[in-house]
């Protein structure tokens, strides 16, 4: 029988913000490690869809630290 998989109760996004604002500033890659601790079917695509979506309403802020890299930082 397969797996029946469920619903988060929490969005992504919000899950982002909480790590932001325990752990404070961080590379992407890093972040995108620990939300993929709870989000075992998220994609780096939907991941940047998501940093893209919080950046846009400002609440956070990206800038490039070395090549391929990020740093994410929430905006109070």
């Amino acid at each position: 029988m397969p797996q029946i998989k469920t619903w988060k109760t929490r969005p992504a996004y919000s899950v982002i913000l909480e790590i932001l604002n325990k752990k404070g500033d961080m590379a992407d890659d890093d972040l995108f490690a620990q939300l993929k601790d709870e989000y075992d079917d998220l994609g780096y695509k939907d991941f940047n869809d998501l940093l893209l979506r919080l950046e846009v309403t400002g609440k956070i802020r990206t800038s490039s630290m070395a090549r391929g890299k990020r740093r994410i930082e929430l905006v109070h």
